[in-house]
This record gives C-alpha cells, sequence and structure tokens, in this order.
C-alpha cells in the first residue's frame, strides 16, 4: 500500500486513457487544421475583392470624379464671372 505524499508513486494510466488523449489531439489538430482552412480562404477571398474594389474605382470612380469635378469647376468660374460683372456694375453705379 501507498502512503499519501509519497513522490515515488507513479500514476498509472490505463491504455484506454492514452487513447482518448490521442483520440483528443487528433480532433484537436483536425480542429486548427479547419480552422486555419477557414482562415486562409478568407484571406484569399478578401485579396480578391479587394483587387475588384480598387479595379472598379481606378476605372470607374476617379474617371467620375475628375469629369465632375472639371465641370463643377467650369460652373464655379462662370459664377465667379458674373460675380466679378455685378460687383464692377455696382461699382461703376454708385
Amino acid at each position: 500500500m501507498m502512503k499519501p505524499g509519497n513522490r515515488n508513486s507513479r500514476v498509472n494510466i490505463s491504455p484506454s486513457r492514452q487513447d482518448g488523449m490521442t483520440e483528443f489531439d487528433r480532433k484537436v489538430e483536425e480542429a486548427s487544421t479547419r480552422f486555419n482552412r477557414s482562415v486562409a480562404n478568407i484571406a484569399e477571398t478578401l485579396e480578391k475583392e479587394t483587387a475588384q474594389l480598387v479595379a472598379y474605382l481606378n476605372d470607374e470612380v476617379v474617371p467620375a470624379v475628375r469629369t465632375h469635378s472639371s465641370k463643377a469647376l467650369r460652373t464655379a468660374a462662370g459664377k465667379l464671372s458674373e460675380f466679378a460683372d455685378f460687383l464692377e456694375t455696382q461699382r461703376k453705379g454708385s
């Protein structure tokens, strides 16, 4: 019989307990592999969608902004010219 607190005592793990640990380890490894695969798929999808977004911005948005910006500048220039004419007529009329 072993005495409590005996440092030389060993805990015997039955073979079925050892198999359970290897089964647990295998399940953890499979879950880790599935998780890593999911992360890799998500990263790949993000890379593709980011490339598509950049292409869309460069091909569609930037030209439209440039077109509308130049139109807005021309409109503003016309209004400023009209305002300058108005100021000149006001000054001459005073």
